[in-house]
């Protein structure tokens, strides 16, 4: 694996965030946008209710490769907000735990899940006492949040 540079931080991220405005805008769920990338290269990737009205950005993106896809074990996957720990939709896996079962290493954020539709998000707590490295770049967040200014992000 390549050495990653805070410029290449930011490059994908400013690749998800611009993916979160392809989210169709809801009251009931964040716009957000992942990119998978490994070596430098994007593999996958995915935006929130981009296939259904349930799916979720790191969802949509992990939904594009095999499971089994040995690249996953060298991967970073930005995520242009914190990925779920728990979900409103019970049928389906948190993306803490799909990140996880996938066996990414990194994971970029560029801000954290606000109290909006779940009280005590804690995807970064969990991914790190997993052993996976957590990114944050609070200097994006703010582009990250535009295309969910219609929430409540407090």
């Amino acid at each position: 694996m390549t050495d990653v540079t805070a410029t290449d931080h930011d490059h994908w991220m400013r690749r998800a965030i611009a993916l979160a405005g392809r989210c169709p805008q809801v009251a009931s769920a964040f716009a957000v946008g992942a990119v998978i990338v490994v070596d430098s290269e994007e593999v996958a990737t995915g935006y929130s209710r981009e296939t259904d009205p349930k799916v979720h950005a790191e969802e949509a993106a992990l939904n594009k490769l095999d499971p089994a896809d040995p690249r996953l074990a060298q991967a970073t996957i930005y995520s242009s907000l914190e990925p779920c720990s728990t979900r409103g939709s019970k049928d389906r896996l948190p993306c803490t735990d799909r990140i996880l079962a996938a066996g990414i290493p990194t994971v970029v954020i560029a801000w954290r899940e606000p109290a909006t539709f779940v009280e005590n998000c804690i995807g970064v707590e969990k991914l790190r006492e997993a052993g996976v490295t957590v990114i944050e770049l609070p200097e994006l967040a703010d582009a990250a949040m535009a295309m969910n200014r219609h929430l409540d992000l407090s």
